[in-house]
């Protein structure tokens, strides 16, 4: 079982219910390891002169995007994926760091070999979180939350820097519990906690539901977990397919997705939905630079290898385009995947209409397992 004993960081979760049976499904122990800011964390901790100022991971060019933003720039309301010229505006004193992809690499491979002390089950998200399952461990301790303090207090006294972590008996509860106490925070959700800890949370804070699973949910009524969980089953099918199972699931805390330490996908992909449309060929290629920063720390967080490259544009009136090119081997590097990317957004030149979002994928990656689109919304 979990840990269910009273602890301060979950004091406040909220009332209990009665836990799912046993009998039912099974009681996991998972982590989902969460690291605070962490390109702008790992620039402020190797140039000390950084450190308690805002500064913002990416260009600072006219058409600059920024790729993280740390904590101190995030009160001013600087976000990743935001134009670098709208967060100077936020935040005048805003520094802007030229990210270091290979050092952020190397940091996360050590990260990743402090998770191994303790479990092999350990699938990674990108290469600053990752789930663990601890139901069983190596070590021998008998709490995940044990686990979760020691693994944050390792990181930070190894590496020098903070992270977040959140503790669950399913993997969806334990990304909501990372972020709960962000940052340096650890919060842990029991059996017992997790069908109410949903109720009041607003429809996008749930994990696998982007921007346009929110609209369509809201457009039906749907804005709370409360009011997921009251449709039917049926109800949820008729409208989202597939994926209704999932979301009347995690309206009941429920999701029993295991981890999965050798997790294969077939495609990486990322999108982006602009606040306003746009048209010319460079302000679209700065939007894909953080696009293409994601599914590329991705793909190595997963030493994944594609083939394949596909462009999608949607254009404002909801219509889309999609444009592919593969290759006969692995796509070899970023740079190899965007100057393909590029081509592929000239070749949709001239375009009829205004583009809303824009989005690519990388395909190819292996034939073991079922195809998973992994959608990031931006």
């Amino acid at each position: 079982m979990l840990d269910t004993g009273p602890e301060p960081e979950v004091a406040d979760a909220g009332r209990e219910v009665p836990a799912p049976s046993p009998a039912e499904r099974p009681v996991r122990k998972i982590i989902h390891v969460d690291m605070d800011a962490f390109y702008a964390s790992v620039e402020q901790r190797d140039d000390p002169s950084l450190r308690g100022r805002p500064i913002a991971v990416g260009g600072s060019r006219e058409r600059g995007v920024v790729a993280a933003a740390s904590y101190e720039a995030r009160k001013y309301g600087v976000r990743s994926a935001m134009p670098s010229v709208t967060a100077r505006r936020k935040c005048p004193d805003l520094v802007f760091v030229k990210p270091r992809f290979d050092v952020y690499r190397e940091v996360s491979a050590a990260i990743r070999a402090i998770f191994a002390d303790y479990t092999p089950l350990i699938e990674p998200l990108s290469l600053d979180e990752a789930y663990l399952d601890v139901t069983e461990n190596l070590r021998g301790i008998p709490t995940a939350t044990e686990i979760a303090k020691e693994i944050k207090a390792r990181i930070r006294s190894e590496l020098d820097l903070p992270a977040s972590a959140g503790v669950a008996y399913a993997k969806f509860l334990a990304k909501l519990a990372s972020d709960h106490r962000k940052p340096d925070g650890l919060f842990v959700i029991t059996p017992r906690m997790g069908p109410d800890f949903v109720l009041d949370l607003p429809i996008g804070r749930f994990h696998g539901i982007g921007p346009a699973t929110e609209a369509k949910m809201k457009a039906l009524g749907i804005n709370t977990g409360a009011d997921l969980r009251s449709k039917p089953l049926d109800f949820l099918q008729q409208h989202f397919g597939k994926s209704g199972g999932y979301f009347w699931g995690i309206s009941r805390g429920i999701d029993d997705r295991p981890v999965r330490p050798d997790r294969i996908r077939k495609s990486i992909g990322a999108e982006a939905t602009f606040e306003t449309d746009l048209r010319e060929f460079d302000d679209l290629r700065e939007r894909l630079q953080p696009i293409l920063d994601k599914v590329w720390s991705r793909m190595e967080a997963n030493g994944a290898k594609g083939r394949t490259v596909t462009l999608k544009l949607k254009f404002s009136d909801f219509s889309q385009i999609t444009r592919a090119r593969s290759l006969q081997v692995p796509v070899a590097g970023r740079e190899a995947c965007e100057a393909i990317v590029l081509d592929l957004l000239r070749e949709a030149y001239p375009l009829r209409l205004s583009v809303r979002l824009i989005g690519f994928t990388m395909s190819g990656l292996g034939d073991e397992v079922d195809a998973v689109q992994l959608r990031m919304d931006l």
